[in-house]
């Protein structure tokens, strides 16, 4: 006969359940209450963070599996998603829990349309979130947002652009879309300083920055400024696009930023007609040089008429209407914060080896 499940047996099991913010125990963190054990049916309150909220899937199957393995028939979860307080840098002032700096080795292999689909889905899963266009000399996020107006002051500070509640700022609000940005490079560093720490983010779960392609200075500039959590690497499928991407892998590497992931774009163009997948540039590079490479593999995006026409109109955040793309871009958004989990554990040394 198989004995009564105790309350105490199913914190023994919470207690393994960790926080994503801060690889340290929910439990201990009164982040579970009113946890009760009757009949077999267990009952609890779980508070997540706008962090964690996007990763509660795959917190319960953390706890719940257990539990049944030692006799709940059910397993009951209340959740209740909360923006809790986040505590300013010391080295700017932000108050941010990850920044996700996303580059490639070379333009044009639509690593600004990713950095805003990255953005919006993570907002869309209720973080709060910030976008920065940091691609000083060819900034596309005002175009693909549908932003047109010029950011306002206030008390000195510049007031970022919202999207969907989704705080946005970029070069291209002060330069008109036909000039060209001719600056040196004292220049370009005073915007991005202006931009870091004279901008009223707020409190942010995650700052996603759009970073010019290759490995100039401005890049490492900004990556000294505001030191990331992590980087993405978006390429296309194709050897030479990979070459490249290899490059900006090696240049984070090099200032010590752990690479996130690699997201393969362009990954094959889908018949809006028949579903049916063509390999304009190949399939599968990004995924086997990642592999080479010991990054992770975050996912691929296709080429889909609707990708490039709601960039084109300002409407990106239409990407997660369209079922062709919507699940490619879904996939990605939770294997990122996964992988942002996975660092931050290692980081409470609740993990003893890279886990990515």
């Amino acid at each position: 006969m198989m004995h009564p499940l105790t309350t105490n047996q199913v914190r023994e099991v919470l207690q393994q359940v960790k926080d994503p913010a801060t690889g340290l125990s929910l439990l201990d963190q009164d982040h579970f209450s009113n946890i009760t054990c009757q009949d077999r049916r267990v009952s609890l309150n779980l508070k997540l963070s706008t962090f964690a909220y996007l990763l509660r899937d795959d917190l319960q199957e953390m706890y719940v599996p257990r539990l049944k393995e030692l006799g709940a028939t059910e397993v009951h979860t209340r959740m209740e998603c909360v923006a809790d307080r986040i505590e300013p840098r010391a080295d700017t002032g932000l108050a941010v829990r990850a920044v996700i700096a996303v580059g490639s080795g070379k333009g044009g292999v639509g690593k600004s349309t990713i950095a805003a689909s990255l953005a919006l889905g993570l907002k869309r899963a209720q973080c709060r979130v910030g976008l920065l266009d940091a691609d000083m000399y060819g900034p596309s996020i005002p175009h693909l947002l549908g932003i047109e107006h010029r950011p306002e002051e206030r008390d000195g500070k510049l007031v970022p652009a919202e999207v969907d509640g989704m705080r946005v700022m970029s070069i291209g609000y002060f330069v008109p879309r036909d000039e060209a940005v001719v600056w040196r490079g004292p220049m370009l560093h005073g915007m991005m300083n202006k931009f870091v720490r004279d901008t009223h983010w707020g409190e942010l779960d995650y700052l996603i920055i759009d970073m010019p392609p290759g490995t100039g200075d401005i890049a490492l500039s900004l990556s000294q400024m505001l030191p990331p959590t992590g980087a993405v690497i978006v390429c296309t499928p194709q050897e030479v696009a990979l070459l490249d991407a290899v490059k900006a892998i090696a240049m984070f590497r090099k200032l010590n930023i752990n690479v996130l992931g690699m997201v393969e774009n362009m990954s094959g163009f889908v018949c809006p007609t028949c579903d049916r997948k063509y390999d304009i540039f190949g399939s599968g590079g990004a995924r086997r040089r990642a592999e080479q490479l010991k990054v992770p593999f975050l996912g691929e995006v296709p080429i889909a008429m609707s990708i490039r026409e709601n960039g084109d109109s300002g409407a990106t955040r239409a990407n997660y209407d369209d079922p062709i793309l919507a699940p490619y871009l879904h996939q990605i958004v939770l294997q990122l914060a996964r992988n942002v989990a996975a660092l931050n554990a290692i980081k409470a040394g609740q993990a003893a080896l890279p886990v990515l």
